[in-house]
């Protein structure tokens, strides 16, 4: 069987504070109307320069944490050379050399083959930008 690719572009609204947005049923969704039953990887990228794409447990408090770590990390402050926008935003341009702007995840008979507690997840400390896309991309 020959090798398949498809592809489709969201857009999702992060809002005006940082955030760990779960994008695991849209990702479900995507894979339910092109995979079709086959194994093959699923590709999420973001195309900003100041957001990243994580995978890990949500709703028990572990994505206040990362953000929580993250604002360690990176603080929001004057320290940055990267000075447009907000104070301390050239922080978020930083973000993505920790959290990477793509994940790349198993699909098994159709089915995003994660473990237990894992979810995809967008990480975005730009409160500048409240409006980001997102590229799904199936290869079978």
């Amino acid at each position: 069987m020959a090798a398949t690719f498809t592809t489709r572009e969201i857009d999702v609204r992060t809002g005006s504070t940082e955030t760990v947005h779960d994008l695991t049923h849209e990702c479900v969704d995507f894979l339910r109307d092109t995979a079709q039953g086959r194994d093959g990887l699923l590709n999420v990228f973001t195309p900003h320069a100041t957001m990243g794409v994580a995978l890990l447990e949500t709703g028990a408090g572990s994505d206040d944490d990362l953000l929580a770590a993250l604002h360690d990390l990176l603080p929001a402050d004057d320290r940055w050379r990267h000075r447009h926008g907000t104070p301390g935003h050239g922080r978020d341009h930083v973000l993505p050399a920790l959290v990477p702007p793509h994940a790349t995840l198993p699909v098994l008979a159709g089915e995003l083959a994660l473990g237990t507690w894992q979810s995809v997840c967008l990480v975005d400390t730009n409160i500048d930008n409240p409006h980001r896309r997102v590229r799904l991309s199936f290869l079978g």
